[in-house]
């Protein structure tokens, strides 16, 4: 099966291929327009992008919305993690405000969770939703090269996930857990 990954992140689209790789799925991308995220909730951004792809290339579409919900700023940034610093701000600039918003709280009030929603469209009108998450804590400053966004503040026992490879992040994170759970559930729909 050939699946459209509905994104224009480069790093979300390794992270599906490394997890979608054992499966018989050829994963692609195609040039789509950009799709207004005017959800509420991280499946309904999800499920846009999704049908965006399917009805503009006519093939599965698979598309994620995801972001980082910390607890005592009510769950924000949500679904404005990457608009979180204003349009066309830079991830430095989101985590810039994020510590800023949090400069004064203990490590012990700083918890968070990564969270992935993972919506797949077929031509035929079939959907496979998947979701998954990570609980973690917002660390006092940047750690690690790796990842993106919001990856060098976002700590899991102890360490961030820009201190992660590749493999230690999918093991645990939200999107490798959302992928995970899509990946069975497509499995089973290849079945039927």
């Amino acid at each position: 099966m050939k699946l459209i990954i509905a994104t224009h992140n480069p790093d979300k689209i390794k992270e599906f291929e490394r997890i979608l790789s054992p499966l018989s799925v050829t994963v692609t991308t195609a040039k789509l327009d950009e799709v207004e995220e005017t959800g509420s909730t991280f499946e309904e951004n999800a499920f846009l992008k999704a049908d965006a792809a399917c009805r503009a290339t006519g093939l599965p579409a698979v598309a994620d919305d995801s972001g980082l919900a910390v607890d005592i700023l009510n769950g924000e940034p949500g679904v404005y993690s990457a608009r979180y610093a204003g349009e066309g701000a830079s991830s430095e600039d989101c985590n810039r405000k994020l510590l800023h918003a949090l400069r004064d709280l203990p490590a012990e009030k700083r918890s968070a969770r990564f969270v992935c929603a993972i919506c797949c469209v077929f031509p035929n009108g079939d959907i496979i939703t998947a979701r998954g998450e990570c609980e973690g804590s917002i660390a006092f400053s940047p750690r690690g090269s790796g990842g993106f966004g919001y990856d060098p503040l976002f700590l899991v026992g102890g360490r961030s996930f820009g201190e992660l490879s590749g493999d230690e992040k999918d093991k645990i994170s939200h999107r490798g857990r959302a992928l995970r759970e899509f990946a069975e559930k497509l499995k089973k729909y290849e079945e039927q």
